[in-house]
């Protein structure tokens, strides 16, 4: 029921209610006709519309609009007089009127949109559904003058598919169908415009413009396509600038300064005569005249515009108008029209209005304007709307009336006959669309109308020109035409007419930016600027331009180059490396000399070739190499003069091969050398796999390979001559290309390989015996070899044509001299001037120093040991301990290696299908001689919990339990001989020293710890050096420059005895002696450093060192060794050979060396190694392996039985981490009584000797032990110190002093130097009145105001006091004479001033004196705040004396006598100061030790009754002064 009734309403609705009911007000026609069929307007009367403000409260009012627009009549005129022809003629549309309904826009979108829906639609307020549509339809639109109007119409009519003819809209936009597929146009789009304006700018070859355009689509997309078609033809465009009628002013000002100040001397304005208007009154207003202005149809056809004023500024202007037309009957027409009252057609009556002023209506009458008669006529005035001279846009609104007219002409398809024809159908608009674009007909002018594919018609422009008519007027010539119908370059037709231009009438204004370019120069585009702002830039060298303004230089033809001028290329010069060149003749003088140099080399290795130095590592490969390097010298040669096809092909493979060669030469006597003296492990003996014949088949097999690359590339791509005409511009390189660079690179390569690795492996090398192996020689030679030719490679990638050569010969020179000379020199000085050295002995003596028997001893104490142990029933019984010992050879790789080869064994194979389980092949390890190795060592066996005790390792870091949790050592760490030093220096009062340490952990550690004690103790670093066996000798020579130049008489050195070796040969190179040194365990005992040739540095040297020991049977076991005894150790073997210069076996012919005697025995021999005079360190091993045999022996059924003869063959297996927690616990006594055990950082007790330097009486260097120090004690009483029998430096018996600066004596005080340490200062005298009395005072004291400083500074001393006394002949004559005249003048003799001149004659008596007085002036005369006077028998010698004095005192006080009495207390002030000054004190002024001060102030009180003349009591006799 409820959608029933629901149903029921809706239908009663529909039937009472309209359908359609209008919003707002209708919009009311200009102009209006009915007919058969309606054509619609939309016209701009108005210029601009008033609207009100909306209140949103009440309907808004009717806009109103204002700027009447004459133009605007004609144009609508000339539609109405064209629908009223075409009525009247029979040919068009016979029998079918036209009508026609007209609208104003005001210029409006809003108003236009409006005025278009009015002429959709209607405009009834109601309509009925039962109404029939019978009223006409509009078929089309005419209008409108404004590109943007136009848009937002046929937006709105493009769904009612209405045609839009508009007769002034020329935006190129227009023209797209998919957005305004509706919209026609009777006058050409801008595009065609826009590009006849660009062709006419290119036409008069302006390339500099600037820009005006309407703020608008007619300007915004006319502009855009002008300045897009423009910059093709070249033409930059300064600014561009956009006006618009409704801007402020200061837009248009803003505008008019950017013209004046620019350069561009043509303007191309695109935009309306409306907008421009407002532009050129600013323009006449600053006065900016002269300029060539380009307009487009928007104005420069515009009668408006062509005002006197505006000829000011646009005189001689030029632009492209719309055709001129002639429309026959047009004139009488628009002035026979008359104003009409009908609504909807009353549109002529403001026109009317504005024209006769006055009015149609009743309302509007003033006192100034009258009403209209109607007997006004158009014709009785002059003005834009009956003006017909020019049609231009008048004649497009007259022929889109005709091209719609002839649409529905052939739509109708009428014949003159036949007049029912619009009986038939209806007409509906999209069917006049349709045949508005295919409408194609002729005016009666001639001219053929018909649109294209975009509605637009054909573009055909007349070029005008803004002249001057003899009567001032200002008259638009025409000049040409502009027709986009014909063939590009036709399209311009100029008439016979002359041009009248801006500025100077008669001449064309040049408008550039940059003047063009000479020949010889092209343009160079300014930066931020357009391309028509350019420099001109001179053509580089080998290139030219010969045209003005060019772009580009031309390049020459590769065999030319181009002239000063650069605007013609001449033939260029050629270049090669010729014999006759002062370079070339220098590098053939080099190389012959080379060559020379390099013969008699071998002529002299020839002579002497049965000498030790020239066989030694094989002599044959000497030869070889002095017959390479000849050919290396020879080889440049190829080099220079005109390349050829040999030549070339010979240069670089014969520099090649011979390189390689002797390369090859020398890396075989290195690998010689390395194998010698690497070999150190035991068992190895791979010499016998590199003899005479490998090193021969090794250069042969080197040197194929390199022939065998060289003929390759031969083969494949050869080298050939090449003309290089590229890397020159002005001449032609002659060079050898190398045809295949790759192969070029290869050979190169290869030799630096082979120059690398023999670098490498002679630096490996390096330390090795000089004079038999040669390998400091082959290091130094394989180093400017390989520096040459690493700088050659980017020196001859960077040399330019003929020095590219030369370089490669340089290389090749400077390579070959290097090798000659670092290899062969050495020898040839040997040879020729020092044939003592040419010896076997003196060649195998140079091998003796590198072998270190030390280290051989300490593992023959090793070995020692343990068989002692091992013939030792009450340690482990009935078990024997083995060993294997490796040799490091100082290396932390080599002891890596040696280390896990221990724990490992390398003879061992481990498959991994099985599980391996088994422990460590060692139990525990003892080594190493040096931190570093140990430090890498306890790292690596640290994870298998291996033990390790070091005999020699000292570094304070190994004593981190949580980085080395397995090391212990028997030598005390370095952290205590740091302090040891430290108070060692401190003892000795040594303030100013320089500190020497290596460059490792050892001297790192111990130094730091050192310094940072030292300096505590108010001790000054003067220098820290740092040395290494690795250092360059000058990194030694600036070490001893520091020492040279220091002030310091003390060197405390904390290195290892092989760093400070070096040192000590460059001091006795340079001499410095007399230095007291103070050294570290790691040098101070090493006997092989102690030599009479470094005592001449050392001498005197003290430090610490662990103490001696004496091991019963060592000396015996040393001198037993033999190598037969000991198969296999080829340590053993070389040692025998070093130290008896013979050979074991004969390895072959040629070997120089003896075979030893099976007599030779070590007991004939005195060296490191059997000297057992200085057994420290090998003390420290040989308790290192008792204290492991005692942790095993704890650990094991031996050590739980009390029995000692138990019997230890059942004993457990032991892993090694057992005897790690066993050795914690270790505490044994050695035989010589010394108490072996670890710490909980595994460091032993800490006890070192102070030794010394000194001579005997057979001139041998002793260490003798002059002081002790032991950690365990407490801290002052740790070191003890014999001075009486140290030897100082320069085996002086004095001990040196060494102090930055010396001790400032009383009467000075120190200054710091500046940036020095506190021990460098100055000692400043004190000033007057300032005193200081001890030395290296700080500060000076200032004295008390009665004391003055002595001359010495030292002291203060009383001032001398000036009055006028009795005694003086002054005084006493002034005392005369007043007392004469107080005797006459005296009335009362009560008067004070009687009474003392009175009491000062009188004579004081001994009875006058009170008793205890003295103390009452104690009390009173001490000045309050000074310190009271101590019992006077701390100052006086006895009480008697003092009483004496003071009585003398209370005398003086007693008479009365103001004087006297002031005098005195003003000395027993002075002297109470002087007592607090001098700090008179009960403690150091106690009897005997009596201040000279107070001594001199107690005199002083003595004879004051001598300096008070008038007293008559004579000066009493006080001890034994007066």
């Amino acid at each position: 029921m409820l959608w029933a009734a629901v149903l029921f309403i809706f239908v009663t609705a529909r039937a009472g209610n309209p359908v359609c009911h209008l919003q707002g007000r209708p919009e009311v026609s200009q102009f209006s006709k009915d007919g058969d069929l309606i054509i619609g307007g939309i016209f701009s009367f108005h210029n601009i519309v008033v609207d009100d403000k909306p209140t949103y409260i009440t309907t808004p009012k009717p806009s109103k609009c204002n700027g009447l627009n004459p133009r605007e009549f004609q144009f609508v005129e000339s539609v109405i007089f064209a629908i009223e022809n075409i009525n009247n003629r029979t040919d068009i549309l016979p029998g079918v009127t036209l009508g026609y309904k007209i609208y104003d826009d005001c210029s409006s979108i809003p108003l236009a949109i409006g005025a278009a829906m009015a002429l959709v639609n209607g405009q009834e307020e109601i309509w009925q559904s039962d109404e029939s549509c019978n009223k006409s339809s509009t078929v089309a639109i005419i209008g409108l003058s404004e590109s943007q109007l136009s848009k937002a119409v046929a937006t709105v009519l493009r769904p009612f598919h209405i045609p839009l003819i508009s007769y002034y809209s020329t935006c190129a936009c227009l023209s797209d169908r998919q957005e305004f597929p509706t919209f026609f146009r009777t006058i050409p789009s801008d595009f065609y415009q826009s590009r006849a304006l660009a062709q006419l700018v290119k036409h008069f070859g302006w390339a500099w413009i600037g820009t005006v355009r309407s703020d608008n689509n007619y300007g915004q997309v006319g502009m855009a396509t002008f300045i897009e078609a423009v910059q093709q033809e070249g033409v930059c465009v300064e600014y561009s600038e956009a006006i618009f009628r409704n801007n402020p002013r200061e837009n248009f000002i803003k505008t008019a300064n950017i013209i004046k100040k620019s350069s561009a001397k043509v303007i191309v304005s695109f935009s309306s005569f409306k907008d421009m208007e407002l532009l050129i009154k600013e323009l006449i207003n600053q006065n900016v005249t002269g300029l060539q202005w380009l307009g487009s149809e928007g104005w420069i056809s515009s009668d408006y515009l062509a005002t006197k004023e505006s000829y000011q500024v646009l005189g001689g202007a030029i632009g492209v108008a719309i055709t001129n037309a002639n429309i026959t009957g047009l004139l009488e027409y628009l002035q026979s029209v008359k104003p009409s009252d009908i609504p909807g057609n009353s549109g002529l009556n403001e026109l009317w209005e504005s024209t006769f002023n006055c009015t149609l209506t009743d309302h509007k009458l003033t006192g100034k304007i009258s009403s209209c008669t109607g007997n006004e006529n158009f014709s009785q005035v002059s003005s834009q709307y009956n003006d017909v001279t020019e049609l231009r846009i008048t004649n497009n609104a007259y022929k889109a009336v005709y091209a719609i007219a002839y649409s529905l002409h052939n739509l109708y398809k009428c014949q003159n006959d036949l007049l029912k024809c619009l009986k038939t159908r209806k007409v509906e608009p999209w069917e006049v669309l349709k045949h508005i674009k295919m409408v194609n007909f002729t005016t009666r002018d001639g001219e053929n109308v018909f649109f294209d594919a975009n509605g637009d018609p054909t573009a055909r422009y007349e070029l005008v020109n803004w002249q001057l008519t003899d009567q001032g007027n200002t008259k638009i010539v025409t000049i040409g035409i502009y027709d986009s119908s014909l063939p590009e370059k036709q399209r311009f037709k100029m008439n016979n007419v002359s041009i009248v231009w801006g500025g100077d009438p008669n001449k064309m204004i040049r408008s550039v930016c940059s003047e063009s370019c000479q020949p010889g120069s092209r343009k160079a585009l300014k930066k931020g600027k357009p391309v028509c702002c350019f420099d001109c830039l001179p053509c580089a060298e080998g290139e030219i331009s010969n045209c003005t303004d060019s772009l580009d230089c031309m390049a020459c033809p590769l065999e030319f180059k181009s002239n000063d001028q650069r605007n013609q290329c001449i033939l260029k010069n050629t270049e090669f490396l010729s014999f006759g060149e002062l370079m070339g003749t220098l590098l053939v003088i080099f190389s012959l000399v080379g060559t020379c140099i390099t013969l008699a080399t071998g002529i002299i290795f020839y002579f002497y070739r049965d000498t030790p130095i020239v066989k030694a590592n094989n002599s044959e490969l000497s030869f070889l190499l002095l017959f390479s390097l000849t050919l290396c010298f020879l080889c440049s040669l190829t080099f220079i003069g005109e390349p050829t096809d040999w030549s070339c092909m010979l240069r670089h493979t014969s520099f090649g091969i011979t390189f390689v060669l002797s390369i090859s030469c020398i890396l075989a006597k290195t690998i010689v050398v390395l194998m010698a003296f690497r070999a150190t492990l035991p068992g190895n003996n791979v010499m016998k796999w590199f003899g005479p014949t490998q090193q021969r088949l090794s250069v042969f097999a080197l040197t194929l390979v390199q022939t065998f690359l060289c003929i390759s590339w031969l083969i494949i791509s050869p080298p050939f001559p090449n003309r290089n005409m590229q890397h020159y511009k002005d001449k032609i390189i002659l060079e050898c290309n190398f045809g295949s660079t790759f192969a070029f690179y290869a050979m190169l390569g290869y030799i630096g390989l082979l120059s690398t690795m023999c670098f490498v492996l002679s630096f490996l090398a390096r330390k090795l015996p000089d004079n038999f192996n040669e390998a400091k020689y082959i290091t130094f030679s394989m180093l400017i070899f390989c520096a040459v030719w690493i700088t050659f490679i980017p020196a001859y990638i960077s040399s330019p044509g003929k020095y590219t050569v030369a370089v490669e010969i340089f290389a090749i020179l400077a390579s070959s001299f290097g090798i000659l000379f670092c290899f062969f020199s050495p020898k040839c000085y040997i040879i020729l001037l020092k044939p003592e050295k040419n010896t076997k002995k003196y060649l195998m003596g140079k091998t003796t120093s590198f072998l270190n028997l030390m280290e051989l001893q300490l593992a023959q104490t090793m070995i020692f040991a343990i068989e002692e142990i091992n013939n030792n029933t009450y340690l482990l019984p009935d078990l024997s301990v083995g060993y294997k010992i490796y040799s490091d050879c100082s290396s932390v790789t080599l002891a890596t290696d040696a280390a896990m080869a221990l724990v490992n064994d390398p003879n061992e194979e481990t498959f991994s299908k099985n599980h391996c389980e088994k422990t460590s092949n060692v139990h525990a390890l003892i080594g190493l001689s040096e931190s570093p190795l140990s430090i890498s060592v306890a790292t690596v066996i640290a994870p298998f919990r291996i033990p390790m005790i070091s005999y020699f390792a000292t570094c304070a870091c190994l004593s981190n339990r949580k980085e080395f949790p397995t090391f212990f050592r028997t030598i005390p760490s370095d952290y205590y001989q740091s302090k040891a030093l430290a108070q060692l220096v401190k003892y000795f009062g040594w303030t100013w020293i320089g500190v020497i340490r290596s460059d490792n952990e050892y001297g790192i550690n111990g130094m730091a710890t050192f310094i940072e004690t030292v300096q505590l103790e108010g001790v000054c670093i003067d220098y820290v050096a740092i040395i290494s066996r690795n250092n360059p000798r000058e990194r030694y020579l600036e070490t001893v420059n520091s020492i040279k130049h220091s002030t310091s008489k003390v060197i405390v050195a904390f290195t290892s005895s092989v760093d400070l070796e070096n040192l000590i040969q460059e001091m006795l190179i340079q001499n410095i002696t007399d230095l007291q040194w103070v050294g570290s365990e790691g040098w101070i005992s090493n006997i092989k450093l102690a030599t009479n040739e470094t005592y001449r540095i050392l001498g005197g040297a003290i430090g610490f060192a662990t103490s001696n020991a004496q091991i019963p049977g060592l000396k015996e076991f040393l001198i037993n060794l033999h190598p037969s005894e000991n198969h296999g150790s080829s340590i053993l073997d070389e040692v025998w050979e070093s130290i008896f210069n013979c050979s074991l076996t004969l390895k072959n012919s040629t070997d120089m060396n003896n075979l030893c005697e099976k007599t030779d025995t070590l007991s004939q021999v005195n060296n490191l190694y059997t000297d057992v005079s200085d057994l420290r360190i090998a003390n420290n091993v040989y308790k290192g392996v008792y204290a492991l045999i005692h942790a095993v022996h704890d650990i094991s059924i031996c050590g739980k039985s009390k029995m000692t003869q138990n019997n230890c063959t059942e004993i457990l297996e032991i892993k090694p981490w057992q005897i790690l927690q066993s050795l914690k616990q270790v505490n044994f006594t050695t035989k010589q009584g010394e108490n072996v055990y670890f710490d909980d950082n595994g460091d032993p007790a800490t006890r070192y000797e102070l030794l010394n330097w000194q001579v005997n009486a057979e001139g041998l260097i002793k260490f003798v032990t002059v002081g002790i120090y032991d950690a365990s004690l407490p801290e002052r009483k740790q070191l003890i110190i014999n001075n009486s029998s140290i030897i100082w430096a320069g085996s002086q018996n004095k001990m040196p002093k060494s102090e930055c600066s010396k001790s400032c004596e009383p009467g000075t005080y120190k200054a710091i130097q500046q940036g020095r340490p506190i021990c460098c200062f100055d000692c400043i005298p004190c000033a007057d009145g300032e005193i200081s009395n001890v030395t290296d005072s700080i500060e000076c004291l200032k004295c008390p105001e009665e004391y003055r400083s002595s001359e010495e500074k030292d002291k203060c001393i009383m001032k001398d006091v000036e009055f006028l006394t009795f005694g003086e002949i002054m005084g006493k004559l002034q005392f005369s004479l007043q007392q004469d005249n107080l005797q006459d003048n005296c009335t009362s003799p009560s008067s004070s001033e009687c009474n003392t001149l009175k009491n000062a004659s009188l004579s004081p008596t001994p009875q006058s004196c009170e008793q205890g007085c003295s103390r009452k002036l104690l009390r009173e005369a001490s000045p309050s705040g000074i310190i009271q006077l101590p019992s006077p028998e701390y100052i006086f010698h006895s009480n008697s004396e003092l009483q004496q004095v003071m009585d003398q005192m209370c005398c003086i006080l007693s008479w009365n006598n103001l004087n006297y009495i002031t005098e005195v207390k003003s000395r027993w002030t002075s002297f109470y100061g002087k007592a607090q000054f001098y700090g008179v004190t009960k403690k150091f002024l106690k009897p005997p030790h009596m201040h000279d001060e107070v001594k001199n102030a107690i005199a002083m009180f003595r004879a004051l009754p001598s300096m008070l003349p008038s007293l008559s009591l004579p000066p009493k006799k006080l001890g034994n002064k007066t």
